[in-house]
């Protein structure tokens, strides 16, 4: 008996549907099953083609799956947009429970000057005890040259402002929606001192930045250095953030959610720090405040305390800080 099966435009599945169906008429008309030999072999070869064809879907659409995360995280979550924020009060919510013996013998805020390395690294660097450190931006040209105006030249004249764009943005009460527009504010706005000294009644203004374009790092950084009293075997964190504004405005009660310690320098005017525990420390440990002048260093790990600044009259606050592990 000769059989003949054409498979062009077909799939093997239904390939080997037919094939059954041609075995069950050659059957029914008496053809012995040992002429169908060939038949019956070629059918148990392919009998699980079709999972075999749902298990190359199932790995293909993993690995789209995997491809797809992949050039999100990089070309989405890298560059600190989010598109879901979990709200401040459920990550609140869900922050793991903190030992209070970090807080529990800190009740006021230290100061320090001419620390030692070695001092520093035992006693504040990792323990979660705050200290404010008064002579460690002595030789910093920061202190004279960063205002207003000159971030606003310096990043008219970036290269790359998409890549600007793209860093971390803290507009606070200000509406501000990116870092151009906070530098775009008419000079009499600006100059927020002077306005006062005329009778007038100008706006305050307040925001925050992270520098995270190379371009702009790159010349910032001639300016200021990494503080004399981190442990030697410590890095900075390559984003360093800006905040500034005048008073009347400042971040609210908050507590960060990153991984590490950081340091913010005074580079002008004043800020008044409220720092308190962790709720479920609040019968172990105090609160307290603390006044941050220009020129002081304070080291905070803002992960464990929460902290409120309150911009102090009299001149724009400007400070820059950094983690360091």
């Amino acid at each position: 008996m000769a059989l003949r099966v054409q498979l062009t435009g077909l799939n093997m599945f239904c390939a080997q549907q037919q094939l059954k169906n041609l075995l069950k008429k050659c059957e029914a008309k008496g053809v012995k099953v040992n002429q169908l030999k060939c038949v019956r072999e070629f059918l148990k070869e392919h009998d699980n083609c079709k999972p075999k064809k749902r298990n190359y879907f199932k790995a293909i659409l993993i690995i789209s799956l995997l491809i797809y995360a992949l050039i999100y995280y990089y070309g989405h979550l890298r560059t600190e947009h989010c598109s879901l924020l979990m709200p401040q009060a459920m990550r609140y919510a869900f922050r793991p429970p903190e030992n209070c013996e970090f807080c529990k013998q800190v009740k006021h805020m230290e100061h320090v000057r001419d620390i030692s390395i070695e001092e520093f690294t035992e006693r504040y660097a990792y323990s979660g005890r705050p200290v404010i450190v008064e002579d460690a931006t002595t030789n910093w040209t920061a202190l004279e040259k960063f205002n207003y105006w000159y971030f606003r030249d310096i990043y008219n004249r970036a290269k790359n402002r998409e890549k600007v764009l793209d860093c971390q943005f803290l507009p606070y009460n200000t509406g501000f929606r990116h870092l151009y527009e906070a530098l775009d504010m008419p000079a009499e706005r600006v100059e927020f001192y002077k306005a006062k000294q005329r009778g007038e009644s100008p706006e305050p203004w307040y925001f925050g930045w992270s520098n995270c374009n190379g371009e702009t790092a790159e010349e910032f950084r001639q300016h200021y250095g990494r503080p004399y009293f981190l442990p030697e075997l410590s890095e900075s964190s390559p984003i360093d953030w800006f905040f500034m504004g005048t008073e009347g405005l400042g971040a609210q009660m908050h507590v960060d959610n990153v991984r590490l310690p950081s340091w913010q320098a005074q580079l002008a005017g004043s800020k008044r720090w409220l720092l308190a525990p962790p709720p479920e420390c609040y019968f172990h440990c105090s609160s307290f405040e603390a006044l941050v002048e220009e020129g002081d260093i304070i080291v905070l790990d803002t992960n464990r305390w929460y902290h409120q600044t309150f911009v102090q009259p009299g001149a724009i606050s400007l400070t820059i800080g950094a983690e360091y592990d």
